[in-house]
């Protein structure tokens, strides 16, 4: 199973976890704590970590071309949520 891994720089890494399970809670399983969540997509996984100064992300799938379209929604899920355009760079 294909799996890419990004660490983006974020000052409150927490606050994005609480804000991506809320815009995700409608359409798709989330199994949440504190600094971490665990989202179900149709396509695949998306795990998500907090920490004090980044917020780890890890996405997981069938296949490659899937993973890339999952790493896409979560770019673009971030971006709207921040306002700005991200380098976010996936590691496989």
């Amino acid at each position: 199973m294909p799996i890419s891994r990004a660490e983006i720089p974020a000052e409150d890494a927490k606050g994005l976890v609480e804000r991506l399970c809320r815009e995700w809670a409608d359409a798709r399983p989330i199994d949440r704590e504190e600094t971490q969540a665990r989202v179900t997509f149709d396509e695949g996984l998306c795990l998500l970590q907090a920490e004090p100064d980044r917020l780890i992300v890890a996405v997981e799938t069938l296949d490659d071309e899937t993973l890339d379209r999952l790493e896409g929604k979560v770019n673009a899920a971030l971006e709207g949520l921040t306002g700005v355009t991200l380098e976010i760079v996936w590691e496989n």
